[in-house]
């Protein structure tokens, strides 16, 4: 295989940002296929795209031969569901955040990949962008000294209702959309995976959040706090701060660090401030994707490390009194 040949599993907004342009800047990459719940959204989606091969539905294209990937896009609820069905077709699948409804759905899907040996990569594309790889960098170095906190937002106004990501049989929840971000991110920066001591949502009806606070702690004894929110009075927020004893970190929008970001370090040495240039961070997802299917290019967002993020997904749900995401019985 020389080129992978990618189908997107229907024609959801950010596929265009979030596949269809990098293709056309990574040469081993090609959008072969896509198929959607409406047919001729479909076939507008393809002619405005360039895709050649419009299928009248999901499974028809994953029996397309002339597929070896899938981009899995779908509502929350569907995650889970057609990435299974990529794999037992012999696809490998990059699948949008956050990976599935729950932790449960999470480990059956990561099963299934360990035991398939296909590719699966969870589309968190900030953590392929050099600026991720160089906060742990920074972390990494010790001039933090012994880390106390780590915080993390990840805030944007979203006052559409109507929003799927405002429906819970779909999946939604600031801590399911932007929360996830977050989430991930704490993990990141912290050393060790943090158990979550307590939470508080602000919901938009009983079992969906518009906003999220959570706390939780590092086996070290460092403390955590993730904020998410798709509305609330924290407007715009992608940041984060590591406080250590000899030292902080702060980070200015590691969501999108190819419009604008910053690293700034205090230490009894004085403040640094860094900029951490690269292009989009959708191309280096897609191109960490396509490495890891046609070269066995290492996979950070493994479907393992999955499992571990909507645990922790779970449980703040849990800590604040509301239903984790899916159907648990």
């Amino acid at each position: 295989m020389t080129q992978l040949r990618i189908g997107l599993l229907g024609a959801a907004r950010i596929a265009p940002s979030a596949l269809v342009r990098p293709a056309a800047k990574v040469p081993e990459a090609v959008v072969t296929a896509v198929a959607a719940r409406d047919p001729e959204r479909a076939r507008r989606f393809a002619a405005k795209h360039g895709i050649p091969t419009v299928h009248a539905g999901y499974q028809e294209l994953l029996d397309d031969k002339d597929v070896d990937a899938v981009y899995n896009p779908l509502p929350n609820a569907l995650h889970a569901r057609w990435t299974l069905s990529a794999l037992a077709a012999g696809k490998h699948v990059l699948c949008e955040k956050p990976f599935t409804s729950n932790a449960a759905e999470a480990r059956t899907v990561a099963d299934a990949a360990n035991a398939s040996g296909l590719v699966v990569m969870e589309a968190f594309h900030y953590r392929y962008h050099p600026m991720a790889a160089r906060m742990r960098e920074i972390m990494d170095s010790g001039e933090l000294g012994t880390v106390r906190s780590v915080e993390t937002s990840m805030c944007f106004p979203l006052p559409v209702f109507g929003d799927i990501r405002y429906s819970y049989p779909l999946g939604g929840g600031a801590l399911m959309d932007g929360g996830c971000y977050a989430l991930h991110l704490l993990r990141l920066l912290g050393e060790g995976t943090p158990e979550v001591v307590g939470a508080v949502a602000t919901r938009r009806d009983p079992d969906i959040d518009r906003a999220m606070t959570a706390d939780l702690r590092f086996p070290g004894g460092a403390s955590g706090r993730i904020t998410a929110s798709l509305w609330s009075r924290r407007l715009l927020d992608f940041t984060a701060r590591v406080r250590g004893d000899r030292g902080e970190l702060k980070v200015t929008n590691y969501l999108a660090p190819h419009v604008f970001n910053r690293l700034t370090v205090t230490t009894a040495a004085g403040t640094r401030r860094e900029r951490v240039h690269g292009g989009h961070t959708y191309t280096y997802q897609l191109r960490a994707f396509t490495e890891a299917v046609l070269h066995g290019g290492p996979v950070l967002t493994s479907a393992e490390d999955a499992v571990v993020t909507m645990g922790l997904i779970d449980d703040i749900y849990r800590a604040a009194g509301m239903r984790p995401r899916g159907d648990l019985d």
